[in-house]
């Protein structure tokens, strides 16, 4: 059996997919597949001017599907339940739900509601979207939450007694734990929802090494992931 690949995808027409961090990157060409199969794609990017690319970027690969760019900033819960308001208005229906927004290994700095900034924004950001949209999802006939976590758990600890690292500050640490928390809210929110007998299904997966704008390191360590991505990304 080959590798399975966007062509293998079905035909989506009338379902709705909204994916985070969409105006690049895994975001963009799940996007691009997703559009091109039908399927109508919401691109949830914290930065306007760049969805707006990215929207005119998928429908030029082709796709006649409706695509359409919000403004969706993880790193603020406020800015979480705007976007899901009005998510929830405009799509009473939401198929696929694709948790794929995130920063990797930046300097220190927290969110608008104090949380250290990769927690805030890879996990805590996509909690609270994921259940404010759960009305929209199990409306739906077979829905799914995807969370993009990464093999970087492995190097992860949930330090609940200093989750926002307020003792000392490792980027890396940090970035583990974000992932290993992706992945036990995947597993959590699929027992409560097996539990409960709803339809929706919770998965993660992990991207591989792919050339994305994450790779873009901190100065002093950019050329690793310039030459890692050139090397290894997909």
């Amino acid at each position: 059996m080959g590798h399975w690949t966007a062509v293998d995808v079905p035909d989506l027409s009338g379902r709705v997919a909204l994916i985070t961090g969409a105006n690049s990157g895994i975001g963009l060409e799940a996007a691009k597949g997703l559009a091109a199969r039908g399927c109508t794609v919401v691109l949830a990017c914290r930065d306007p001017g760049r969805a707006q690319a990215a929207t005119a970027e998928v429908q030029a690969a082709g796709s006649s599907a409706r695509v359409e760019p919000r403004a969706l900033d993880l790193s603020s819960l406020q800015s979480v339940r705007a976007f899901a308001a009005q998510a929830l208005a405009e799509f009473p229906q939401v198929d696929l739900l694709i948790n794929n927004a995130g920063v990797m290994a930046p300097p220190y700095a927290r969110t608008v509601d104090g949380f250290e900034l990769q927690l805030g924004t890879n996990h805590l950001g996509h909690f609270a979207l994921t259940g404010l949209l759960l009305p929209a999802l199990e409306a739906a006939a077979a829905p799914r939450v995807v969370n993009v976590s990464s093999n970087a758990h492995r190097m992860g600890r949930m330090r609940f007694a200093d989750l926002h690292w307020e003792k000392g500050y490792s980027r890396w640490g940090a970035y583990g734990q974000s992932k290993l928390a992706n992945l036990l809210f995947t597993y959590e929110l699929e027992r409560r929802l097996r539990a409960a007998g709803r339809k929706a299904l919770s998965v993660a997966c992990h991207p591989g090494y792919s050339a994305t704008n994450l790779f873009k390191l901190p100065p002093g360590l950019g050329w690793l992931g310039t030459v890692g991505a050139a090397v290894m990304g997909q």
